[in-house]
């Protein structure tokens, strides 16, 4: 009986064991910074994006400086919670030659309401839907919200998070 027992448990263990190792090769695959497509470069600075003040936006003007671009919209809760921790970010940061830019995929009439009660000092663009193929080829593809990518000055890609920030990945941004 014990053998059977002792068997059985090491199966187990041996099977949860191959689980936890296949999670996690998935989790870093998934998770792994890879070099940005040629045609992810060129479509992220070809992107030119109205603000909501009525100027025009164009990231090609954002060359060769360390670069965040938070993809966010006013219906996500998540979104708006980080736009603080975003906004003190650049305050903090801009001195140094970071740049932020947040695209909203959102109407911009909600877009202007929400920045006139909540006011960012970071740029904003008005991405609607060209934002969400922007950030499919920039890695998010589930489309989902918030997803927030951070280049270096030479344009590589450094980071990427899809889901709402924390003070540690901010942190992580300028080491």
């Amino acid at each position: 009986m014990t053998s059977r027992f002792t068997r059985r448990t090491a199966m187990f263990a041996g099977v949860a064991t191959a689980a936890t190792l296949a999670g996690t090769a998935i989790a870093w695959k998934r998770n792994a910074l890879q070099e940005m497509a040629p045609t992810a470069k060129q479509a992220l600075w070809a992107s030119e994006f109205a603000m909501p003040s009525g100027e025009l936006l164009r990231l090609s003007s954002l060359q060769g400086r360390p670069l965040v671009i938070n993809f966010w919209a006013t219906w996500c809760p998540p979104c708006v919670e980080e736009m603080p921790l975003i906004d003190a970010f650049y305050r903090q940061n801009k001195q140094y030659g970071w740049q932020v830019v947040g695209l909203a995929i959102d109407q911009p009439s909600r877009v202007r309401q929400f920045l006139s009660q909540f006011p960012m000092s970071y740029t904003i663009g008005l991405a609607g839907l060209g934002g969400t193929e922007l950030g499919k080829l920039l890695g998010n593809e589930q489309s989902s919200l918030p997803f927030t990518v951070v280049l270096d000055q030479e344009g590589r890609l450094k980071q990427r998070k899809l889901g709402k920030l924390t003070p540690e990945d901010i942190q992580n941004w300028v080491i």
